[in-house]
Protein backbone atom coordinates (compact mmCIF):
# COMPACT_ATOMS: atom_id res chain seq x y z
CA UNK A 1 0.00 0.00 0.00
CA UNK A 2 1.52 3.27 -1.12
CA UNK A 3 2.33 5.66 1.82
CA UNK A 4 0.01 8.84 1.98
CA UNK A 5 1.95 12.01 0.59
CA UNK A 6 2.47 14.64 3.20
CA UNK A 7 1.08 17.75 1.34
CA UNK A 8 3.69 20.47 2.03
CA UNK A 9 2.76 24.28 2.69
CA UNK A 10 3.86 26.49 -0.47
CA UNK A 11 5.73 29.64 1.86
CA UNK A 12 4.15 32.67 2.46
CA UNK A 13 6.65 35.02 0.01
CA UNK A 14 5.59 38.12 1.88
CA UNK A 15 5.94 36.77 5.76
CA UNK A 16 8.86 37.56 7.60
CA UNK A 17 11.54 35.25 8.49
CA UNK A 18 10.38 32.89 11.22
CA UNK A 19 14.27 31.18 11.68
CA UNK A 20 16.05 34.77 12.99
CA UNK A 21 17.30 36.16 16.05
CA UNK A 22 15.99 38.04 18.07
CA UNK A 23 15.72 41.84 18.48
CA UNK A 24 17.53 41.94 21.54
CA UNK A 25 20.77 39.41 20.19
CA UNK A 26 22.43 40.93 17.46
CA UNK A 27 23.08 43.88 20.06
CA UNK A 28 24.41 41.55 22.23
CA UNK A 29 28.31 41.16 22.67
CA UNK A 30 29.89 39.28 25.28
CA UNK A 31 31.02 41.38 28.00
CA UNK A 32 35.01 42.84 27.71
CA UNK A 33 35.11 41.60 31.21
CA UNK A 34 34.52 38.01 29.54
CA UNK A 35 36.61 38.60 26.61
CA UNK A 36 39.79 40.03 28.86
CA UNK A 37 39.07 36.40 30.83
CA UNK A 38 39.49 34.59 27.84
CA UNK A 39 42.39 36.03 26.38
CA UNK A 40 44.44 36.03 29.25
CA UNK A 41 43.62 32.72 30.03
CA UNK A 42 44.46 31.49 26.25
CA UNK A 43 48.04 33.25 27.31
CA UNK A 44 48.67 32.01 30.50
CA UNK A 45 48.57 35.32 31.86
CA UNK A 46 47.43 36.90 35.19
CA UNK A 47 44.08 37.90 35.61
CA UNK A 48 43.67 41.23 36.80
CA UNK A 49 40.62 41.84 34.52
CA UNK A 50 37.67 39.80 36.07
CA UNK A 51 36.88 39.93 39.80
CA UNK A 52 37.08 35.65 40.35
CA UNK A 53 38.58 36.56 43.91
CA UNK A 54 40.72 33.70 44.43
CA UNK A 55 42.22 34.31 47.87
CA UNK A 56 41.04 31.31 50.23
CA UNK A 57 37.48 29.69 51.28
CA UNK A 58 36.88 30.61 54.97
CA UNK A 59 37.25 26.66 56.28
CA UNK A 60 33.92 26.81 58.29
CA UNK A 61 31.99 27.73 54.78
CA UNK A 62 34.17 25.03 52.56
CA UNK A 63 33.57 22.21 55.56
CA UNK A 64 30.13 22.63 56.02
CA UNK A 65 29.42 22.46 52.13
CA UNK A 66 31.37 19.25 52.01
CA UNK A 67 29.81 17.90 54.51
CA UNK A 68 26.28 18.89 53.42
CA UNK A 69 27.09 16.84 49.81
CA UNK A 70 27.73 13.68 52.28
CA UNK A 71 24.78 14.11 54.27
CA UNK A 72 22.93 14.01 50.86
CA UNK A 73 21.56 17.75 50.52
CA UNK A 74 21.73 17.44 46.75
CA UNK A 75 18.29 18.08 45.79
CA UNK A 76 15.78 20.90 45.56
CA UNK A 77 15.70 23.19 48.32
CA UNK A 78 12.37 25.54 48.83
CA UNK A 79 12.44 28.14 45.87
CA UNK A 80 13.65 31.12 48.09
CA UNK A 81 16.26 28.73 50.00
CA UNK A 82 16.78 26.69 52.92
CA UNK A 83 15.19 28.14 56.44
CA UNK A 84 18.87 27.93 57.80
CA UNK A 85 20.23 30.22 55.39
CA UNK A 86 17.22 32.47 55.15
CA UNK A 87 17.62 32.95 59.42
CA UNK A 88 21.31 33.74 58.88
CA UNK A 89 20.43 36.51 56.64
CA UNK A 90 17.69 37.82 58.37
CA UNK A 91 20.16 37.29 62.03
CA UNK A 92 22.88 38.95 60.01
CA UNK A 93 21.11 42.30 58.48
CA UNK A 94 19.75 42.83 61.98
CA UNK A 95 23.32 42.70 63.53
CA UNK A 96 25.07 44.99 60.49
CA UNK A 97 22.27 47.27 59.87
CA UNK A 98 19.17 46.89 62.10
CA UNK A 99 16.81 45.85 59.93
CA UNK A 100 14.63 42.94 60.43
CA UNK A 101 12.97 41.06 57.43
CA UNK A 102 10.99 38.01 58.21
CA UNK A 103 13.48 34.70 57.05
CA UNK A 104 9.78 33.08 55.76
CA UNK A 105 8.23 35.82 54.18
CA UNK A 106 11.47 38.74 53.20
CA UNK A 107 14.31 36.71 52.24
CA UNK A 108 15.01 35.06 49.11
CA UNK A 109 18.33 32.80 48.49
CA UNK A 110 19.25 33.36 45.02
CA UNK A 111 21.69 31.99 42.26
CA UNK A 112 24.23 34.95 43.00
CA UNK A 113 23.33 38.41 43.19
CA UNK A 114 23.04 39.04 39.68
CA UNK A 115 20.10 36.33 39.59
CA UNK A 116 18.50 38.15 42.67
CA UNK A 117 18.60 41.35 40.67
CA UNK A 118 17.16 39.80 37.89
CA UNK A 119 14.45 38.15 39.77
CA UNK A 120 13.49 41.45 40.99
CA UNK A 121 13.37 43.60 37.74
CA UNK A 122 11.40 40.41 36.22
CA UNK A 123 8.38 41.21 39.05
CA UNK A 124 8.41 45.00 39.96
CA UNK A 125 9.80 46.46 36.23
CA UNK A 126 7.42 46.84 32.98
CA UNK A 127 9.43 46.94 29.57
CA UNK A 128 9.33 50.71 28.61
CA UNK A 129 10.20 51.62 31.68
CA UNK A 130 12.98 53.57 32.48
CA UNK A 131 15.38 52.96 35.31
CA UNK A 132 18.21 55.40 36.26
CA UNK A 133 22.01 53.57 36.76
CA UNK A 134 24.48 55.96 38.14
CA UNK A 135 27.83 55.94 35.55
CA UNK A 136 30.46 54.28 35.73
CA UNK A 137 27.98 51.33 35.91
CA UNK A 138 28.37 47.45 36.27
CA UNK A 139 27.73 46.49 33.04
CA UNK A 140 25.48 43.29 34.59
CA UNK A 141 22.89 45.93 35.97
CA UNK A 142 22.51 47.94 32.55
CA UNK A 143 22.10 44.61 30.11
CA UNK A 144 20.00 43.00 32.29
CA UNK A 145 17.73 45.73 32.40
CA UNK A 146 18.20 45.91 28.14
CA UNK A 147 17.43 42.09 28.05
CA UNK A 148 13.83 42.44 29.42
CA UNK A 149 12.95 46.03 27.42
CA UNK A 150 13.67 48.64 30.07
CA UNK A 151 15.25 51.21 29.17
CA UNK A 152 18.39 52.19 31.78
CA UNK A 153 19.30 56.13 31.76
CA UNK A 154 22.72 56.93 32.58
CA UNK A 155 23.36 59.19 35.46
CA UNK A 156 26.86 60.31 35.69
CA UNK A 157 28.56 61.02 38.74
CA UNK A 158 31.06 64.05 38.62
CA UNK A 159 34.74 63.18 38.03
CA UNK A 160 37.42 63.01 39.65
CA UNK A 161 36.00 61.21 42.57
CA UNK A 162 32.47 60.39 40.95
CA UNK A 163 30.56 62.51 43.54
CA UNK A 164 26.96 62.07 43.24
CA UNK A 165 25.67 65.32 41.13
CA UNK A 166 21.93 65.39 42.47
CA UNK A 167 21.07 68.17 39.91
CA UNK A 168 21.32 65.64 37.10
CA UNK A 169 19.42 63.06 38.71
CA UNK A 170 16.81 64.68 39.54
CA UNK A 171 16.67 66.03 36.04
CA UNK A 172 16.77 62.50 34.76
CA UNK A 173 13.80 61.57 36.41
CA UNK A 174 10.49 61.65 34.33
CA UNK A 175 7.20 59.88 34.41
CA UNK A 176 8.76 56.96 32.54
CA UNK A 177 11.15 56.36 35.62
CA UNK A 178 10.40 54.06 38.13
CA UNK A 179 13.15 52.94 39.63
CA UNK A 180 16.85 53.83 40.68
CA UNK A 181 19.76 51.55 40.69
CA UNK A 182 22.57 51.97 43.55
CA UNK A 183 25.36 50.38 44.00
CA UNK A 184 27.80 50.74 46.41
CA UNK A 185 30.88 50.19 47.28
CA UNK A 186 30.67 50.40 43.36
CA UNK A 187 32.31 48.22 40.63
CA UNK A 188 34.27 49.60 38.57
CA UNK A 189 35.58 52.59 40.94
CA UNK A 190 35.37 51.40 44.45
CA UNK A 191 32.83 54.94 45.31
CA UNK A 192 31.57 54.54 48.57
CA UNK A 193 28.32 56.90 48.51
CA UNK A 194 28.02 58.72 51.46
CA UNK A 195 25.76 59.23 54.43
CA UNK A 196 24.65 62.76 52.77
CA UNK A 197 24.91 61.36 49.12
CA UNK A 198 22.26 58.16 49.99
CA UNK A 199 19.95 60.59 52.07
CA UNK A 200 19.87 62.68 48.59
CA UNK A 201 19.01 59.46 46.51
CA UNK A 202 16.58 58.31 49.30
CA UNK A 203 14.85 61.69 48.93
CA UNK A 204 14.25 61.45 45.00
CA UNK A 205 13.03 57.77 45.44
CA UNK A 206 9.74 59.35 47.92
CA UNK A 207 9.65 62.15 46.35
CA UNK A 208 8.80 60.25 42.66
CA UNK A 209 7.82 57.08 44.29
CA UNK A 210 10.46 54.82 43.10
CA UNK A 211 12.13 51.62 43.93
CA UNK A 212 15.88 51.93 44.55
CA UNK A 213 17.41 48.86 43.85
CA UNK A 214 20.83 48.58 45.76
CA UNK A 215 23.80 46.15 45.15
CA UNK A 216 25.38 45.32 48.62
CA UNK A 217 27.84 42.81 47.27
CA UNK A 218 30.72 44.73 48.38
CA UNK A 219 30.01 46.14 52.05
CA UNK A 220 32.48 44.99 53.70
CA UNK A 221 35.20 45.71 51.24
CA UNK A 222 35.53 49.57 52.95
CA UNK A 223 38.82 51.68 53.67
CA UNK A 224 40.21 54.61 55.00
CA UNK A 225 37.25 54.77 57.51
CA UNK A 226 34.58 54.77 55.00
CA UNK A 227 30.82 53.23 55.92
CA UNK A 228 28.99 51.50 54.17
CA UNK A 229 25.40 52.54 54.24
CA UNK A 230 22.21 50.42 53.80
CA UNK A 231 19.46 52.86 52.25
CA UNK A 232 16.75 50.56 53.95
CA UNK A 233 18.01 52.05 56.96
CA UNK A 234 16.92 55.61 56.31
CA UNK A 235 13.47 56.70 56.96
CA UNK A 236 10.70 55.71 54.10
CA UNK A 237 12.74 54.06 52.52
CA UNK A 238 12.47 49.94 53.80
CA UNK A 239 9.20 49.61 51.46
CA UNK A 240 10.81 50.66 48.53
CA UNK A 241 14.34 49.01 48.24
CA UNK A 242 15.35 45.96 47.26
CA UNK A 243 18.31 44.88 49.05
CA UNK A 244 20.71 42.44 46.89
CA UNK A 245 23.72 40.76 48.02
CA UNK A 246 25.58 37.80 48.08
CA UNK A 247 28.80 35.13 49.11
CA UNK A 248 30.38 35.85 46.12
CA UNK A 249 32.80 38.11 47.68
CA UNK A 250 33.20 37.86 51.10
CA UNK A 251 33.46 34.12 51.41
CA UNK A 252 36.13 33.71 47.86
CA UNK A 253 33.06 31.72 46.26
CA UNK A 254 32.26 33.38 42.81
CA UNK A 255 31.96 30.19 41.22
CA UNK A 256 28.83 28.57 43.63
CA UNK A 257 26.83 31.74 42.77
CA UNK A 258 24.93 32.52 45.69
CA UNK A 259 23.48 35.56 47.00
CA UNK A 260 20.39 36.92 48.30
CA UNK A 261 17.42 39.81 48.22
CA UNK A 262 15.97 41.58 51.39
CA UNK A 263 12.71 43.15 50.67
CA UNK A 264 9.60 44.32 52.04
CA UNK A 265 7.17 40.67 52.05
CA UNK A 266 4.63 42.39 49.41
CA UNK A 267 7.31 41.95 46.71
CA UNK A 268 9.32 38.63 47.89
CA UNK A 269 6.25 36.05 46.71
CA UNK A 270 6.93 37.50 43.18
CA UNK A 271 10.53 38.20 43.02
CA UNK A 272 10.40 34.21 44.60
CA UNK A 273 8.52 33.00 41.51
CA UNK A 274 10.47 34.41 39.02
CA UNK A 275 13.78 33.25 40.66
CA UNK A 276 12.29 29.83 40.40
CA UNK A 277 11.00 29.64 36.90
CA UNK A 278 14.59 31.12 35.91
CA UNK A 279 16.92 29.20 38.36
CA UNK A 280 14.52 26.97 40.51
CA UNK A 281 16.76 27.36 43.46
CA UNK A 282 20.23 27.83 44.49
CA UNK A 283 22.91 25.11 44.85
CA UNK A 284 21.52 23.48 48.08
CA UNK A 285 24.88 22.13 49.28
CA UNK A 286 26.42 26.08 49.44
CA UNK A 287 24.08 26.87 50.94
CA UNK A 288 24.48 24.92 53.74
CA UNK A 289 28.07 26.53 53.27
CA UNK A 290 26.95 29.92 53.52
CA UNK A 291 25.15 29.66 56.35
CA UNK A 292 27.75 28.15 58.30
CA UNK A 293 30.10 30.99 57.56
CA UNK A 294 26.96 33.80 58.76
CA UNK A 295 26.98 31.45 61.71
CA UNK A 296 30.04 30.89 62.81
CA UNK A 297 32.76 33.75 61.41
CA UNK A 298 33.51 36.65 63.87
CA UNK A 299 32.98 40.20 63.56
CA UNK A 300 37.04 39.98 63.72
CA UNK A 301 37.10 38.16 60.05
CA UNK A 302 35.18 41.13 58.51
CA UNK A 303 37.58 43.57 59.91
CA UNK A 304 40.29 41.23 58.58
CA UNK A 305 39.00 40.78 55.43
CA UNK A 306 39.21 44.74 55.12
CA UNK A 307 42.62 44.56 56.50
CA UNK A 308 43.53 42.50 53.90
CA UNK A 309 42.37 44.27 51.19
CA UNK A 310 43.21 47.57 51.92
CA UNK A 311 46.94 45.99 52.18
CA UNK A 312 46.15 44.62 48.50
CA UNK A 313 44.86 47.96 47.45
CA UNK A 314 48.09 49.48 49.03
CA UNK A 315 50.17 47.57 46.57
CA UNK A 316 48.20 47.42 43.39
CA UNK A 317 47.94 51.15 43.63
CA UNK A 318 52.28 51.68 44.15
CA UNK A 319 52.79 49.55 41.37
CA UNK A 320 50.50 51.09 39.08
CA UNK A 321 51.60 54.95 39.87
CA UNK A 322 55.18 53.52 39.63
CA UNK A 323 53.98 52.19 35.48
CA UNK A 324 52.73 55.67 34.66
CA UNK A 325 49.23 54.60 35.19
CA UNK A 326 47.83 57.22 37.51
CA UNK A 327 45.35 55.68 39.75
CA UNK A 328 42.35 57.08 41.41
CA UNK A 329 41.97 55.30 45.04
CA UNK A 330 38.63 53.75 45.45
CA UNK A 331 37.34 53.75 49.64
CA UNK A 332 35.67 50.02 48.89
CA UNK A 333 35.09 46.90 46.83
CA UNK A 334 38.74 45.79 45.47
CA UNK A 335 39.05 47.54 41.98
CA UNK A 336 41.16 50.33 40.58
CA UNK A 337 40.29 52.47 37.74
CA UNK A 338 43.75 53.89 36.41
CA UNK A 339 44.91 56.53 33.60
CA UNK A 340 46.13 54.49 30.35
CA UNK A 341 46.64 57.30 28.41
CA UNK A 342 50.46 56.26 28.08
CA UNK A 343 50.11 52.92 26.42
CA UNK A 344 49.60 52.38 22.85
CA UNK A 345 45.80 52.06 21.31
CA UNK A 346 43.25 53.94 19.71
CA UNK A 347 40.43 52.98 22.55
CA UNK A 348 40.21 51.30 25.84
CA UNK A 349 39.92 47.87 24.26
CA UNK A 350 43.38 48.49 22.58
CA UNK A 351 44.98 49.53 25.39
CA UNK A 352 44.14 46.61 27.00
CA UNK A 353 45.45 44.12 24.71
CA UNK A 354 48.48 46.32 24.54
CA UNK A 355 49.05 45.61 27.94
CA UNK A 356 47.96 42.37 28.21
CA UNK A 357 50.33 41.49 25.42
CA UNK A 358 53.49 43.46 26.72
CA UNK A 359 53.24 42.02 30.64
CA UNK A 360 51.03 39.07 30.67
CA UNK A 361 48.68 41.15 33.15
CA UNK A 362 45.36 41.43 32.27
CA UNK A 363 42.84 44.23 32.93
CA UNK A 364 39.64 45.80 31.84
CA UNK A 365 38.67 48.96 29.23
CA UNK A 366 37.12 51.43 30.95
CA UNK A 367 34.79 52.12 28.26
CA UNK A 368 33.24 48.52 29.35
CA UNK A 369 31.24 50.99 32.11
CA UNK A 370 30.68 54.02 30.77
CA UNK A 371 28.24 54.92 27.51
CA UNK A 372 30.36 54.99 23.60
CA UNK A 373 32.79 57.86 23.89
CA UNK A 374 33.94 57.56 27.27
CA UNK A 375 36.21 55.85 29.54
CA UNK A 376 38.58 55.22 26.60
CA UNK A 377 41.91 56.26 28.73
CA UNK A 378 40.97 53.87 31.86
CA UNK A 379 41.86 50.39 32.83
CA UNK A 380 39.68 48.89 35.30
CA UNK A 381 42.46 46.43 37.68
CA UNK A 382 41.29 43.93 40.13
CA UNK A 383 43.43 43.50 43.48
CA UNK A 384 41.48 40.32 44.69
CA UNK A 385 43.96 38.04 43.95
CA UNK A 386 46.19 35.39 46.60
CA UNK A 387 49.41 37.09 47.20
CA UNK A 388 51.84 35.38 44.93
CA UNK A 389 49.96 36.51 41.60
CA UNK A 390 49.26 40.12 42.99
CA UNK A 391 52.90 40.54 43.69
CA UNK A 392 54.08 39.26 40.49
CA UNK A 393 51.51 41.52 38.29
CA UNK A 394 52.47 44.35 40.35
CA UNK A 395 56.01 43.59 39.10
CA UNK A 396 55.35 42.88 35.58
CA UNK A 397 53.24 46.41 35.68
CA UNK A 398 56.20 48.31 37.01
CA UNK A 399 58.51 46.87 34.38
CA UNK A 400 56.02 47.43 31.47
Amino acid sequence: MPATAVPVSKPILDSPRRLALSQLAPGTVQSEIRAMTAECDRIGGINLAQGVCDTPVPVPVEEAAIQSIRDGHNIYTRMDGIARLRAAIAAKQQRDYGLEYDPETEVLVASGATAGFHAACMALLDPGDDVLVFEPFYGYHVSTLKSMRINPVLVPLAEPDWDLDIDALKKSVTPKTRAIVLNTPSNPGGKVFTLAETEAIAQVCIEHDLFLFTDEIYEYFVYDGARHISAATLPGMRERTIVISGFSKTFSVTGWRLGYVTADKKWMGAMSYFHDLTYVCAPSPFQHGAAAGLEQLPPSFYAELAANHRDKRTRMLSALSDAGLTPSIPAGAYYVLADATKITGKTAAEKARHLLAVTCVAAVAGSAFFRPGRGENLLRFCFAKIDRDLDQACERLRKS
